[in-house]
């Protein structure tokens, strides 16, 4: 037998004891940094992209969850926007609303002396269209030509409302009223200020 394991058989149970501690001891360090410790980077790494994935697919559950209501609310934002397109006409149909406010004056009896379009002004997403109108007729045909305008379909404000050279005539009082009805339209994408043309 070799001399070194005779050494080693003969020494007293304590110190072959101390010698195998020793031994897993180094075997273990030996695992920790060859094996342990290396994985323990991608075991942290792969534990918080795990926390993040879960994080996304609970937020995505969510959404899920609420699909029918948000469902729901596109349905409303649809039904709201083919209202608005309801109001607000296209270049196409602004000759045909002009038509119908100066058709609510004539229903009402009153007697177009100025109907005049003015220049359009764009702003974000439409633009307002401004007429200068001057009409002559009894309080209550104004009265009636203004609540028509306000039953049209689409907008339409009447301002700088002024009444001028009230006489009678025939039995009945007369006046000249001055005003300005606006109504908007939508711009297309082409004719919105400082959106880029298509290429």
């Amino acid at each position: 037998m070799d001399s070194r394991m005779e050494t080693l058989i003969r020494l007293p149970i304590k110190q072959k004891l101390l010698i195998i501690v020793l031994i897993v001891i180094l075997e273990g360090l030996l695992f920790y940094f060859s094996f342990f410790a290396p994985r323990k980077d991608e075991y942290v790494q792969l534990s918080r992209r795990l926390t993040a994935l879960r994080g996304e697919v609970a937020e995505k559950q969510r959404i899920a969850d609420n699909l029918p209501q948000l469902k729901h609310q596109f349905d409303l934002l649809n039904l709201d926007l083919r209202h608005a397109l309801t109001e607000l006409p296209n270049q196409k149909e602004i000759p045909t609303l002009l038509t119908g406010i100066t058709s609510a004056g004539k229903a009402a009896g009153l007697d177009f002396l100025i109907f005049r379009p003015k220049s359009e002004d764009p702003k974000d997403f439409y633009a307002s269209v401004p007429v200068d109108i001057s009409v002559a007729g009894t309080y209550h045909e104004v009265a009636e030509f203004f609540n028509s305008v306000g039953n049209l379909p689409r907008i339409v404000n009447i301002g700088n409302v002024s009444f001028a050279d009230i006489r009678e005539a025939g039995g009945r009082n007369l006046v000249r009223v001055n005003c300005l009805a606006t109504t908007f339209r939508f711009l297309e994408k082409k004719e919105i200020p400082n959106e880029p043309k298509n290429k």
